[in-house]
């Protein structure tokens, strides 16, 4: 049947998506048991700690809540969170997202374990079970928060003892990250790094000594540095310090080693990527000769047991391209994984007879997987004739047919970060666009990760730049080979992503319209008001700040609206501190007062990035609504109306 591109009936629904999708993240395991975090759209983004009791047999999982159901499980540490909770034995140790706070929990009861007026995130545990570790972010009333590392002596508190401050492990850097003990609770490891770096760019890796009594002597750097990316440090079980680095150009592994530093498997992969989070983990000890570890290149990666000596890498034959908080304990395994036509899921995995077991997955398909579209490797020539990558997803066959003689529109998806990735991994939002008819290309520009240290740093002074130019060719490229109309050009973006859009859309003319969700149109506005984690991100991607003013200003959207000639529309989280409110606001003004057609959506409730169901279904079909108004169609997007003013 003959439709107009985008009109097209489709199966998937943003409401049943904004609903249904679960955030799944933050696996554990712990003997036969495996643990993970579930953000709920449907309860306002609220994390619960839940739990398989029995996650390597046949029978049927049985997932249990472990946390209080009033307890929104998520810290705050530097603004994006990760490594909210941690367990021991029968102990769970979690982050109370209302107060930040430790709490402990054991046989039912839950009881605060810091005191009030930090954000705490991170945990390690000593093997003993007498010491937690925790990175712990302390505001200040002038400049910015204090981060240091922290010990609670849990073996020797009572109920009174609550809330007691905590030992001071090592201060004095701007960030803290990894704390890990070895097995035998001799050693400490743990990464700091200091501004102007962002982890992916420098961290340094620390031994320390440790003992009954807390840590002994002075700690000692044993690799990283202001140029070298060190990514989750871990002990072998007989208590060799194994750790990630990026020292040849790629994240590979390497041990600590009396004769030095000895690299375990090098190839031109990442055996990690950036850290965006606490509590990533991307391999794990399976024996002292044998790692289970993820490894990759350019959003596709392969879960392989790795022998320690001979460097050989094995991949296991699974369904999934896609890998998140991998968890080894005595032979068994956990981790999240997706594929192409795979959502995010829960798996465990008894390495012993190769058994696995999906225990929950983000979200189910209620439609046949056969209507899904593939996303097909692109490789394109950008400015100067460099090399760049995205991911292209044509308009579904077999689900419609435009009219004779037209093309698709092109919906350009910039990633945020920017030192982020797009994946192969399946994407509802990605299958909602395709699946009514507009084609989508994914844009790993330079500055992505998943392709060296050297792609990465093709940002490097150049954001706003590089990845633009990325972007504008992707959907040149396609548009020349006839694949997309060149005259129904659209690009989206969050956060960096959004900023990537609004350059886009102010200083080119490739596109005709564009949605900027929680998207940065100031950055001079973002290196003074930013919070402290990212407070120095920009040095690198533009220049140090207030010395390189002249370049912040020319690189900012805001600054040349005059230059914005085409429709473009608006989603923000009013309590954003990442990307405040003002800038999207900003921006509105400077179109309204040159008569652009534009829109602004605002969230109450919602931070920096969208969590509540009823605001992500807005968010998706607005944006749907709004490309129908501006190129002409009319989609299904109805109850996504917004005003769009002129």
């Amino acid at each position: 049947m003959t439709q107009p591109y985008g009109t097209w009936a489709s199966p998937i629904r943003a409401e049943s998506l904004a609903e249904a999708g679960l955030r799944i993240s933050q696996t554990r395991i712990r003997g036969r048991s495996v643990y993970w975090l579930e953000g709920r759209p449907t309860e306002k983004g609220r994390q619960q700690l839940m739990c398989v009791s029995d996650a390597f047999t046949d029978s049927p999982p049985v997932a249990f809540e472990c946390s209080p159901r009033e307890v929104n499980v998520r810290t705050l540490v530097h603004e994006y969170g990760g490594g909210d909770y941690q367990v021991i034995g029968d102990r769970v140790f979690y982050v109370d997202f209302s107060d930040q706070r430790i709490y402990w929990q054991e046989g039912g009861e839950s009881r605060p374990l810091s005191p009030p007026g930090a954000r705490y995130a991170d945990f390690a545990v000593s093997s003993s079970g007498d010491w937690l570790l925790a990175v712990e972010e302390t505001p200040r009333a002038e400049g910015e928060p204090t981060n240091r590392l922290v010990a609670f002596a849990i073996a020797r508190m009572s109920t009174r003892d609550a809330g007691e401050a905590p030992r001071v492990i090592a201060e004095g850097h701007d960030f803290y990250s990894f704390p890990v003990f070895s097995q035998d609770g001799s050693q400490l490891a743990y990464t700091a790094w200091d501004h102007p770096n962002m982890p992916w760019d420098g961290t340094t890796l620390y031994l320390q000594a440790w003992g009954s009594q807390g840590p002994g002597g002075t700690a000692q750097a044993v690799a990283g540095g202001k140029a070298e990316s060190v990514f989750q440090p871990l002990f072998s079980p007989g208590g060799v310090l194994t750790f990630v680095s990026d020292r040849s150009g790629w994240w590979n592994l390497y041990q600590l080693r009396p004769r030095g530093i000895v690299a375990l498997c090098p190839r031109a992969e990442e055996f990690a990527g950036p850290q965006w989070v606490f509590g990533l983990s991307r391999y794990g000890f399976l024996g002292e000769a044998e790692i289970l570890c993820v490894h990759g290149h350019g959003g596709r990666s392969r879960l392989a047991r790795l022998q320690v000596e001979s460097g050989r890498l094995v991949d296991l034959d699974l369904p999934y391209t896609g890998f998140e908080g991998l968890r080894v304990d005595s032979g068994r395994a956990c981790f999240i994984a997706a594929g192409p036509a795979q959502l995010s899921t829960v798996v465990s995995l008894d390495l012993a007879d190769g058994r696995l077991r999906e225990l929950c997955q983000g979200a189910s398909l209620d439609f046949d997987d056969s209507l899904l579209v593939a996303p097909q490797a692109f490789e394109f020539s950008s400015q100067e004739g460099r090399r760049a990558h995205a991911w292209f997803y044509p308009p579904a066959a077999g689900r419609g047919e435009g009219p004779a003689g037209e093309r698709p529109p092109l919906l350009v998806k910039s990633h945020g970060g920017p030192t982020a990735a797009a994946s192969a991994a399946l994407d509802l939002r990605i299958q909602y666009w395709v699946s009514r008819g507009i084609a989508v290309v994914d844009v790993d520009y330079g500055g992505s990760t998943g392709y060296g240290r050297e792609y990465r740093e093709r940002l490097r002074g150049q954001w706003g730049i590089v990845d633009v130019e990325d972007c504008v060719h992707a959907a040149r490229s396609l548009a020349a080979e006839g694949a997309v109309d060149a005259e129904r050009l659209a690009i989206s973006g969050g956060s960096a992503g959004g900023y990537t859009t609004l350059c886009a859309l102010t200083f080119h003319d490739t596109f005709r319209a564009g949605a900027s969700l929680y998207g940065i149109g100031d950055l001079e506005a973002l290196a003074r008001d930013t919070h402290k984690f990212e407070s120095h991100y920009t040095d690198g991607l533009v220049g140090p700040y207030p010395e390189a003013v002249e370049t912040y200003r020319a690189r900012s959207p805001i600054h040349s609206c005059e230059r914005l000639n085409c429709p473009v529309i608006f989603f923000q989280g009013l309590e954003d501190k990442i990307v405040p409110p003002g800038q999207a606001e900003a921006m509105v003004s400077a179109l309204a007062a040159q008569g652009i057609p534009h829109a602004y959506v605002p969230f109450e409730g919602e931070q920096h990035g969208f969590r509540q169901a009823r605001n992500i279904q807005q968010a998706l079909e607005g944006e749907l609504y709004f490309y129908g108004q501006i190129f002409g169609f009319h989609p299904d997007a109805e109850a996504g109306r917004v005003r769009i003013a002129r």
